[in-house]
């Protein structure tokens, strides 16, 4: 049965307040991306459980990036609020769980909980501002997106150590708080859309492939279980790792065997006919693995090498945070006023190339004022790249398609941040370990004296705790720290042909017009009346 609802355009003022409920809905998803991993440590030590404790990280990771696809696609079927308001009540009931967790089997459950509301959350924030504004005036609201995830980049870590370094924050042990804190943000989300996200309906004859959802979702998981957690603990060669990422892909194959007949495909296979949605696609997972990979380095630097601790760690983010905030809301205002989108991801491009080359300047004297040049630059890179790929994206999609088509942009940036984080993850453990190896062979050889209060356990615990140095001897600690140094600078130099590459993707991307906003409300009436009719 079909339903007609009248729409008006939104005002600016309406549209900035229906932003301000979709970025706080999209900063309790950025923030777990990192703000849980920062206070694992303390945890572990108060749950128990220290052997399982890279799956409280992994189960958010597994949920949120296999449902992200399905959330666009349900959207596109029944309507964006309720999908969203669906994204935030799953959300904070994770939260609350996870908060309240009295074991680590619970904890991990409620994480997966957590990340299953977390997809809908990064996702459909960009596919609803898609509806709510037209292509040319996008970039200027799309900027702010951008400046939300800077202060995620810079407020998980921070908020992470602070809730971790205090036993007790008003009465409540302090690491509970990370997954309290998503309560009164979500519940202001969930407030704000209720009262003002009204976008039409656009209600046809349906129906869902669950076979293939439910392929896509074990394909996915399986995929991330062999990058994420079988790689970094038994190795990218081991059986049980290839067997992963084998049958990962053979269920993303079938998947896709399954959409060519579907009548209704979670994935239509004719956005593979879009030259903007491939090449899009391509970018988004090449700035992911960039952009995760870096920022997962650079606070590791600062804690093992500088000796930072991880509130302090957090705060020396703030040069990326302010590059990605600049780069993010200027470039989407010259884009609202000129029309022109194709030169920012290319300079983006070039600018993170830039920074992850320059980075292995990193010593350990480096000045901090030296590395912020190359945080503002890697900033500003992704705030040029980030938020102008989907708007490009969105410029070129119907409007059927609008919500599956930015969903999965989101999905290959989660897949290239995962299997950044696990490549670069892997080559800095195995390039560290040769490294300490050789350094502490040559010291022995020359200074035997030297190697004293060392033993095989503490070299084992090196990769992440350094307080295992406290019985080191000056010179002892002088390699071990060279051999840090060294082991990042192979990560950076490994990173920079990543962004190379899409450099070169860049180019290849079409420069369309932007769609104004007359425009993007006849396409939104059509497909209305398509439906309707």
């Amino acid at each position: 049965m079909s339903e007609k609802v009248e729409h008006a355009p939104m005002t600016h003022k309406q549209i900035m307040t229906v932003m301000f409920g979709l970025m706080t809905g999209l900063l309790l998803a950025a923030l777990d991306q990192s703000i849980v991993s920062t206070a694992l440590k303390t945890i572990t030590v108060d749950l128990g459980g220290l052997n399982h404790y890279t799956w409280v990280v992994t189960a958010y990771l597994l949920t949120s990036t296999a449902s992200t696809p399905l959330y666009g696609k349900i959207s596109d079927l029944y309507g964006r609020r309720q999908v969203f308001q669906f994204a935030i009540i799953t959300f904070l009931i994770g939260s609350f769980a996870s908060g309240a967790a009295h074991n680590m089997t619970q904890l991990i459950a409620f994480r997966a909980l957590q990340g299953l509301g977390a997809g809908g959350l990064m996702s459909l924030t960009f596919v609803i501002i898609g509806d709510v504004v037209s292509p040319r005036e996008r970039g200027k609201y799309q900027g702010y997106f951008g400046a939300v995830w800077g202060l995620a980049t810079v407020a998980g870590p921070l908020l992470g150590g602070f809730f971790s370094d205090h036993s007790k924050v008003l009465g409540v042990t302090g690491w509970r708080w990370i997954f309290y804190i998503n309560l009164p943000l979500g519940i202001i989300a969930l407030i704000i859309t209720s009262a003002v996200l009204h976008i039409p309906k656009i209600h046809k004859e349906h129906k869902i492939d669950y076979f293939g959802a439910f392929i896509l979702v074990v394909a996915v998981s399986v995929l991330l279980l062999g990058i994420s957690v079988y790689a970094p603990e038994s190795g990218w060669l081991k059986a049980k790792t290839l067997i992963a990422i084998g049958a990962g892909l053979a269920l993303f194959a079938l998947f896709l065997f399954n959409q060519a007949k579907a009548s209704e495909p979670i994935l239509p296979l004719r956005l593979f006919k879009n030259h903007t949605f491939n090449i899009t696609s391509l970018l988004a997972f090449l700035v992911g693995a960039a952009m995760f990979g870096a920022i997962v380095m650079l606070p590791l630097y600062f804690q093992l090498v500088k000796h930072n601790s991880a509130t302090l760690s957090g705060l020396k983010l703030l040069p990326l945070m302010f590059g990605i905030i600049s780069a993010s809301i200027s470039s989407g205002k010259w884009i609202a006023k000129h029309g022109k989108y194709k030169i920012f991801p290319v300079v983006g491009m070039v600018l993170m190339t830039i920074s992850l080359s320059g980075l292995v300047i990193l010593s350990e004297t480096t000045a901090f004022w030296q590395i912020a040049i190359f945080e503002f630059l890697l900033g500003a890179g992704l705030g040029l790249s980030m938020q102008n790929i989907v708007i490009a994206l969105q410029n070129s999609l119907e409007v059927r398609d609008m919500g599956v088509g930015t969903s999965l942009n989101t999905f290959w940036r989660s897949i290239g941040g995962t299997l950044g984080v696990a490549i670069f993850g892997s080559i800095y453990a195995s390039k560290l370990t040769g490294y300490i190896t050789t350094g502490v062979a040559s010291l022995g050889a020359k200074n035997p004296a030297a190697l004293a209060g060392s033993t095989p356990e503490a070299f084992k615990q090196l990769k992440n705790n350094p307080a295992v140095m406290s019985n080191f001897t000056p010179e002892l600690k002088a390699t071990v720290l060279h051999s840090y140094v060294e082991a990042f600078h192979i990560v950076f130099i490994s990173a920079a042909p990543v962004t190379a590459i899409g450099f070169i993707v860049a180019l290849m991307l079409k420069a369309k017009p932007l769609k104004s906003g007359a425009e993007h409300a006849q396409a939104m009436k059509e497909a209305a009346g398509e439906a309707l009719g």
